[in-house]
């Protein structure tokens, strides 16, 4: 283990932390929730930064690292729908969207092939952030702002779809 593993499983700790925490009848339960949430965005840059500045990418981070990010954001997502902060279509496009992107992934990675984050989900993965943290604040351009963020998602999924059929061809099986 090393430490972006750690900050990696300390984020995977954190997605219950966020459901338990936004559901709970605590003061300013909200706040706390997407606080807990922006520590898992900050703990995601960290490790990506200290992975790759220190040469510790391990196939461990590189399966785990976006499987983290996933679990949080769906569970964000989950738990926003239930409390009717968005809607539920939101929640069930970025459920497809994972899931798509987890099999192809784990079909790529059985092939040693591993296709790196690009720009499109970088700023997929922004605009729901500030879309989360911009909804404390005001539910209206929250939920707009998320729209823009599953509109970016859904782009980058395709651009991550073409990467995927330039690249399949050149794997061996």
């Amino acid at each position: 283990m090393n430490i972006p593993n750690i900050l990696t499983v300390f984020r995977l700790a954190l997605v219950p932390a966020f459901a338990y925490i936004f559901f709970s009848p605590i003061k300013n339960s909200l706040f706390l929730s997407i606080a807990i949430f922006l520590i898992a965005g900050a703990t995601d840059v960290l490790d990506g930064y200290i992975a790759r500045k220190h040469n510790l990418v391990t196939r461990f981070g590189i399966v785990m690292d976006p499987l983290a990010d996933k679990l949080m954001l769906v569970t964000v997502l989950y738990c926003l729908t239930v409390k009717n902060y968005i809607v539920s279509w939101v929640l069930w496009v970025i459920i497809l969207k994972e899931l798509s992107m987890i099999i192809g992934g784990t079909l790529l990675l059985n092939k040693h092939m591993v296709i790196p984050s690009n720009i499109f989900g970088k700023i997929s993965t922004l605009l729901f952030y500030l879309s989360i943290l911009i909804l404390i604040f005001s539910k209206e351009l929250g939920k707009i702002l998320i729209y823009v963020a599953v509109a970016s998602a859904v782009v980058a999924f395709f651009n991550y779809l073409i990467i995927y059929d330039k690249n399949i061809n050149k794997v061996k099986y």
